[in-house]
Parts: structure tokens; sequence; C-alpha cells
């Protein structure tokens, strides 16, 4: 997963996005347009994602959080670092938008299983 800045004129947000598995850049492309629905697909049905502490389970929750919590304030997470730990993929940067101590960077830890996000930590 590359971590540097290319040289073909892509920004590193955009060179880590396609170096990522298919349901995580997917997350990553649907949270750039702003789109709950297409931020949903990647996610098994059951998902689990931990928001700084918060534990979020189903997609009903997942969907609460993304309108309330992301859409609302324009909040969209643009990676500029990735790479596996303990089985999980971990991509760390910038999330910017319409809410306080923006642009505030995070860690988002993804758990893959059969193609789908089983579960999502999210860190300051």
């Amino acid at each position: 997963m590359p971590t540097d800045t290319p040289s073909d004129g892509r920004s590193d947000a955009e060179t880590v996005v396609e170096a990522l598995p298919k349901p995580i850049a997917d997350y990553i492309e649907a949270n750039a347009r702003l789109d709950v629905d297409a931020m949903l697909k990647p996610f098994a049905a059951d998902a689990i994602i931990i928001d700084v502490g918060r534990r979020l389970e189903g997609h009903a929750e997942l969907r609460t959080l993304f309108e309330d919590e992301v859409v609302a304030v324009k909040a969209i997470f643009t990676p500029d670092r990735a790479r596996r730990e303990n089985g999980r993929v971990v991509i760390e940067g910038p999330a910017h938008g319409d809410f306080k101590g923006s642009p505030i960077r995070f860690t988002y830890a993804f758990t893959l299983e059969n193609d789908v996000i089983k579960a999502l930590e999210i860190t300051l």
C-alpha cells in the first residue's frame, strides 16, 4: 500500500484509495460524495462500527451515524496513509467538514470478511 507522494500528479489520497481493497475504496469514495446508500453498501448487514469508543451495529445504526454525523456536517475523510496490521487494513488521514476543530486526523481500522466490511474502528 503506497504512502509516498505519487510522481504522476495524483494526490496522496487518490493513490492510497486506489491501493485499498474494493469494499474500503468504495466506502471512501462514497464518503467523498456524501452518499449514504453507497457508504452503507460495502458493509455487512451486521457490521459493527466503533466510533471513538461508541459501538454501533447493523445498517440502521450505521445509516443514522452517516446521516447525522457525516452528511449533516459534510465530514469527508481523506486517507493519506495505509497499512496492514493484525489482519486489519488501517488507514489514516484528516476528516474535514463543517464541524468544530476541522480538520481532525483519524485512524480507521477495517476488518473485512467475504468481500464486505465486517467491522470498522475509528480512533483519533
